[in-house]
């Protein structure tokens, strides 16, 4: 394909910006790397190495052999838990669920998922949740536990720090084996939880606030559900769900083979699958709903309703599918409050977007589906794909509207029980060394981490900052020659292993201030009878998904496990970007570039998922090499937006109202106060208030305000508005919806404020304020 010519001024800011970012990094080199600012579990370097593949009709997709070592790693005081008694003369399991806030910062903190230079929190539209689901076998002997988390990915620092509380608390009840952490993928939750350098900068630093806010909320949600835990049974349900996802990289598709293209109607999993759990009187008590490529009761499709212009942490489609779920069935009670649980998860979502009415050139109308996503004017950056709504809110709205309706109908109309045992297997593995058995007498290699040149481009649902082209095949002189002076030069083998991705950044060679990429990553499957959730490590495309779950399967039928069902869960343990099938991978489009271990990447995770699969099969799991442990970074670079004082106008306090609301709203208007604010980020630091805001409506007959909406209701939005020099404002939205009731209301603002007096420690300080009453009628 022809090269872009930069002009003059186009390559004297990339310089620039590129030249800021390394110096940045440099820097904070010297500060952070230092002795003991790592823990790093070595491997103890006695290799187990697989044999070639002999199932019958394995293909070239499958196969891989491990070399790595068991690990004994010593960890922190137990204080066990006693655990409850468990009736155990039953038909069932032991289920137990729990919901916490897992929100963190919702200002100056970037926003996780597009990558996008400026994209930060400014307020909140609704509340994160870590959702736990618990199943234990009639006497207790087995137990798994899945966790679906509203935030982008499950990065290894926080899945090694719950692992670890949660050993400190139950010794051994929750492992690393049993334990899945998946990520919902919103691309509008906080980053800053991150410890590898790519991920670092791009959440603009580490930061422990909403670090330690996620793990506790996990943990709590976990704890919540082991506590309880009642006798019940699982219901599954399967279910196509129409008119809510496209394909964003359908020439990609069609580079895999003809043959296999013809066994499926679409180019997107469109299938859901639902969990439905009720006690031995058949009362509900969750569903986890997932969709295979657009699942969460398990579906997949990417929460990209809300776009790269949005700065309100939120849970994107599939959160408001949670909320819908939760208010449906949870009557009288808040959001995020009341017994029952609606997780909806991730599933293969690598190449699904929600942005139903396709690209389109922004700037003539035109559609731009073409191999790079590009216009004749303008690039890349004006092809852009929308949603079917008249805003990015309402799309989310409809989309997610959808979602919960067929998993309502499903949800309603499930009847197959799951029975039969429960199991879990897991391993760490050097993906950046796996050796890959394509058939019996040839092998192949994954890759050390690198990233493509189309990753830099971005996709149709959110475009890159820089000029570059999904679809690129060939490096840029201007480009290379900037990296290796910057960065140094990758090496020969890297190149060659990635072939035909043009090497942008060499990742998996850069250690500064910390490696840039994992090499360790987690794989894991838990089973439920005939179920079988398979934990993957990032996003996997469709067709990378099918293949997966079709070896898996076969594995299980070859060792007399016959009529499995396989799901995959998304964005699980550790991210590692996106795996594309081999086939997928020629085109590089921004999927195949950011699928880290190269080509082969598919065909490692398929022979290591079926090694698994026959482990909990053929009942060795114990014989697993444990592999490799993953590190835990101590130190970070901290955040890079410093904690300054908040300050109130002169003769001003915080909370004092701007600008007050109207004496009379009708239903549909926007009722709208604005205060004098602070920065929120101090709430995910002292939680005096579980909530920045209320609507309360004042109830007569008892002379008192009951509150019928917080922070956490799709109705209300939050903005937080920065000034100069620590002052900000505060507006408080609420959306009258057409089920309001007439009468008199009053909006409630709940803040905490930074001081700090002279050679003293700063603290964090709340406060709260309301808006005067105003009254809403129907006409």
């Amino acid at each position: 394909m022809a090269k872009h010519t930069l002009s003059t001024l186009e390559a004297f800011l990339i310089f620039l910006l590129v030249m800021m970012t390394a110096v940045t990094v440099a820097l904070l080199s010297l500060l952070f790397i230092t002795s003991g600012t790592i823990e790093n579990h070595k491997d103890s370097g006695f290799p187990v190495t697989q044999s070639p593949p002999t199932t019958p009709g394995s293909t070239a997709t499958q196969g891989s052999t491990l070399t790595h070592g068991s690990t004994a790693t010593q960890g922190p005081p137990v204080t066990t838990t006693p655990e409850p008694p468990l009736f155990q003369n039953f038909s069932g399991y032991h289920i137990g669920v729990g919901r916490a806030d897992c929100t963190g910062q919702v200002a100056d903190i970037s926003l996780m998922g597009y990558s996008k230079t400026g994209q930060n929190a400014r307020g909140i539209l609704t509340r994160l949740y870590s959702r736990a689901f618990i199943m234990a076998e009639p006497d207790g002997s087995n137990r798994v536990a899945f966790v679906s988390i509203d935030i982008g990915m499950v990065s290894q620092r926080l899945r090694l720090e719950v692992l670890n509380r949660l050993q400190s608390k139950y010794g051994s009840l929750y492992r690393q084996d049993n334990v899945i952490l998946s990520g919902t993928h919103t691309h509008s939750g906080p980053g800053g939880y991150f410890q590898y350098t790519v991920f670092v900068i791009a959440s603009e630093g580490f930061s422990n606030r909403t670090f330690e806010y996620m793990v506790t909320g996990i943990v709590k949600s976990i704890e919540m559900a082991h506590k309880n835990m009642k006798p019940g049974k699982i219901f599954i349900n399967k279910g196509n769900v129409e008119g809510v996802q496209i394909n964003r990289s359908p020439s990609s598709y069609l580079w895999n083979p003809p043959s296999e293209r013809a066994r499926y109607s679409s180019n997107t999993d469109k299938e859901m699958i639902i969990l439905k759990m009720v006690d031995l009187n058949g009362v509900d008590l969750g569903l986890i709903s997932r969709g295979l490529l657009f699942s969460y009761s398990w579906f997949a499709i990417h929460p990209v309703s809300m776009n790269n212009t949005n700065h309100l942490v939120n849970s994107d489609n599939m959160g408001y599918a949670s909320y819908l779920f939760e208010q449906e069935k949870n009557k009288g009670y808040l959001p995020g409050q009341g017994p029952y649980v609606a997780a909806f998860a991730s599933s293969n979502l690598g190449d699904v977007s929600p942005n139903i009415l396709g690209p389109h050139c922004v700037n003539t109308g035109d559609s731009c589906d073409n191999a790079n996503s590009s216009c004749p004017i303008g690039g890349s950056g004006m092809c852009i794909a929308m949603g079917p709504g008249h805003d990015m809110f309402n799309s989310t709205q409809i989309i997610g509207g959808i979602i919960y309706q067929r998993a309502k109908e499903l949800y309603a109309s499930a009847s197959q029980e799951l029975t039969g045992p429960l199991a879990a297997a897991h391993q760490w593995v050097n993906m950046s060394n796996v050796t890959v058995w394509l058939n019996s007498t040839h092998t192949a290699q994954t890759c050390k981490p690198a990233l493509g040149y189309s990753f830099a481009a971005g996709t149709i649902d959110g475009f890159g900052s820089l000029n570059f082209t999904q679809g690129t095949t060939v490096g840029d002189p201007f480009w290379d020659t900037l990296r290796d002076q910057l960065l140094g030069k990758p090496s020969e083998e890297i190149k060659r292993c990635h072939k035909p991705k043009p090497i942008l950044l060499h990742t998996g060679e850069l250690t500064k201030p910390h490696p840039w990429h994992p090499d360790i990553v987690d794989v894991q499957m838990i089973t439920v009878g005939s179920l079988a959730i398979i934990a993957i490590p990032g996003e996997f495309t469709t067709m990378s998904g099918r293949r997966l779950r079709e070896a898996v399967q076969a594995e299980f039928a070859t060792y007399g496990m016959q009529n499995m069902t396989a799901v995959i869960s998304g964005l699980c343990n550790v991210y590692t970007h996106y795996i594309t099938t081999f086939e997928e991978y020629q085109a590089q489009r921004y999927e195949a570039a950011s699928t880290i271990y190269g080509p082969h990447t598919l065909s490692a995770y398929i022979q290591l998922f079926r090694a698994l699969a026959k482990a909990i099969a053929t009942d060795a799991v114990a014989n697993l090499s444990r592999g490799p442990e993953p590190p835990y970074f101590k130190q970070l670079i901290a955040s890079l937006i410093p904690n300054i004082v908040d300050r109130a106008p002169l003769g001003r306090n915080f909370g004092d109202v701007l600008q007050p609301a109207k004496p009379t709203y009708r239903v549909g208007e926007v009722a709208e106060v604005i205060f004098v604010g602070a920065n929120p980020k101090n709430s995910a630091e002292n939680q005096t208030h579980q909530t920045f805001l209320t609507v309360e409506k004042y109830e007569a007959t008892s002379a008192t305000w009951r509150i019928v909406h917080n922070d956490a209701s799709w109705e209300t939005r939050f903005y937080w508005h920065k000034g100069l020099l620590g002052h900000s404002n505060a507006t408080i939205q609420w959306h009258i919806p057409g089920t309001a009731q007439p009468g008199i209301y009053r909006m409630r603002y709940f803040g905490h404020h930074r001081k700090q007096d002279f050679l003293k420690p700063a603290v964090i300080l709340p406060f709260e304020s309301t808006s005067s009453a105003f009254e809403v009628v129907t006409s």
